[in-house]
């Protein structure tokens, strides 16, 4: 089978979120599986890792945007057994960020993916790959879809091409006036509710919806709130319309990256045999980040984006109360007045609580690896990496039971055998919950077995791609049953 995947990201290559992470990993898993080969195409952003290693393809095409077109050029590497295209345009991509800059995005972002998707296409006829399947990611390519079911819809070389469109957060809908439908070449009798209009404009991730075979999200329980119209964003009808071609498959975690056993970027590797490399890690942390060298205090990490979704304004609210009974370590970017709270907690806690916000992919596995306890208040996630992460690494998770947290993490509960628990869930997405499950945890963390019963458990726990890129290439399955599209 061959598949196409298209992201605006991918890790290693590009990041800006978990969204890279997942897609580099299913990438990576799906060009092991027996029969597949895999294609994945990337913008060229400027600073993309592995450059040096960047073959040149030889010539040119064209793209159409509106009424003039824009030249596109394709570089490329083998990564394993994928090949990775980069599309390549000065003007669109070689920028300081992927999507903005200063908090704000680029205001040309709707040309930019119009570009980008139906690039996608040409470059695949460019280099002679005819895919069975293309796997769009997100609104920045969730024109592919819709291009493959309108404008080639008849083109001979995508007869047998289907798609399937996976929706990583509902929050970001990629929404643009009619003027950006217009931009992107589609047919006007095509304007409606049902296809491609939405609310006057076009939303990129509806088209996707829409327009692909299937569609999918990245855990069961966030498309069960999804379709119950909860953080939904409007788009539950739109997911309801497509009945059984809407599921929900939970993501995981790249345990060739994510491994403390290994783990180059921690000062000591360990595993749930010993927990002495993660004594070591802790202190090392505690030190490099100006708090109290102390390993009965409970150090408590965050790894987040700083944005009203992840709750982190719930975290900096208590956080005053329980600087005298543990230790905060926090990394992230985002809303400016969180973090000049945050770096106002660093003043007035300087050996209880750090502040960082630096986007250091070494900085978080250090948090992951030294953490005991692991913050994730979000108000709704889709799936989360994070917290499984945190449990590979030993820190034992407290999580609002949104989305994925809910499919992930095992509560722990008074009075029951907690034999299988991995982490404690918030009862209420306020700070009063939170506050609450965080006062329980540590009231567990004083219990030195127990604690060290839940933390091995979240180590043992199964986040592997294995069983959920199995369900992935089911999928592609099913959609290539249905056959050419004429």
């Amino acid at each position: 089978m061959n598949i196409a995947i298209a992201a605006g990201e991918a890790f290693p290559f590009c990041k800006t979120g978990g969204l890279a992470d997942v897609v580099g990993a299913l990438t990576q898993d799906f060009s092991r599986a027996k029969g597949t080969k895999i294609v994945l195409f990337l913008p060229h952003y400027r600073g993309i890792k592995n450059a040096s290693s960047l073959r040149s393809v030889s010539g040119s095409f064209f793209i159409p945007i509106g009424q003039r077109l824009e030249p596109a050029s394709l570089s490329y590497l083998k990564w394993g057994n994928a090949l990775v295209f980069f599309i390549q345009s000065a003007g669109f991509f070689d920028r300081g960020g992927l999507y903005g800059g200063g908090n704000k995005d680029y205001p040309d972002n709707d040309e930019r993916f119009i570009f980008y998707s139906r690039a996608v296409l040409e470059a695949c006829k460019f280099i002679g790959f005819r895919p069975d399947i293309i796997h769009a990611h997100d609104w920045q390519a969730g024109l592919i879809p819709a291009y493959l079911n309108t404008v080639y819809k008849t083109d001979a070389f995508f007869t047998r091409t289907r798609s399937l469109f996976t929706v990583h957060n509902m929050a970001f809908q990629g929404y643009f006036p009619r003027e950006s439908f217009i931009k992107a070449g589609f047919y006007d009798a095509d304007f409606t509710p049902d296809k491609f209009e939405y609310w006057g404009g076009i939303s990129y991730l509806k088209t996707g919806i829409v327009f692909a075979d299937k569609t999918n999200t990245v855990s069961p329980n966030y498309a069960r709130e999804l379709l119950a119209g909860q953080n939904s964003f409007g788009m539950e009808g739109i997911l309801r319309a497509k009945g059984a071609d809407f599921s929900g498959i939970i993501n995981g975690i790249d345990g060739n990256v994510w491994d403390p056993q290994s783990d180059t970027l921690i000062r000591m590797g360990y595993d749930d045999e010993s927990f002495k490399g993660k004594t070591v890690c802790k202190a090392a942390l505690q030190e490099e980040a100006g708090l109290e060298v102390n390993p009965a205090a409970p150090l408590i990490g965050m790894v987040s984006r700083l944005t009203y979704q992840k709750g982190i304004d719930l975290a900096a609210e208590i956080i005053p109360a329980f600087a005298g009974k543990a230790q905060f370590i926090i990394e992230g970017k985002g809303d400016d007045k969180t973090e000049k709270f945050l770096s106002r907690l660093n003043f007035l806690y300087p050996r209880g609580v750090c502040y960082s916000n630096a986007q250091d992919e070494t900085l978080a596995h250090k948090i992951y690896a030294a953490s005991d306890i692991f913050l994730m208040p979000s108000r709704f996630e889709p799936c989360g990496l994070s917290q499984m992460i945190a449990m590979r690494y030993g820190a034992v998770p407290v999580v609002s039971k949104a989305g994925g947290l809910s499919d992930s993490v095992k509560g722990w509960a008074q009075g029951v055998d907690n034999k299988g628990a991995t982490g404690f869930f918030m009862e209420t997405a306020d700070a009063a919950g939170l506050a609450a499950a965080l006062e329980t945890a540590l009231g567990v963390y004083a219990q030195k077995n127990a604690w060290r019963a839940l933390a091995l458990n979240g180590m043992r726990a199964d986040f592997s791609w294995e069983n959920s890129s199995a369900q992935y290439l089911k999928l592609f399955n099913e959609i290539n049953k249905r056959g050419a599209k004429w």
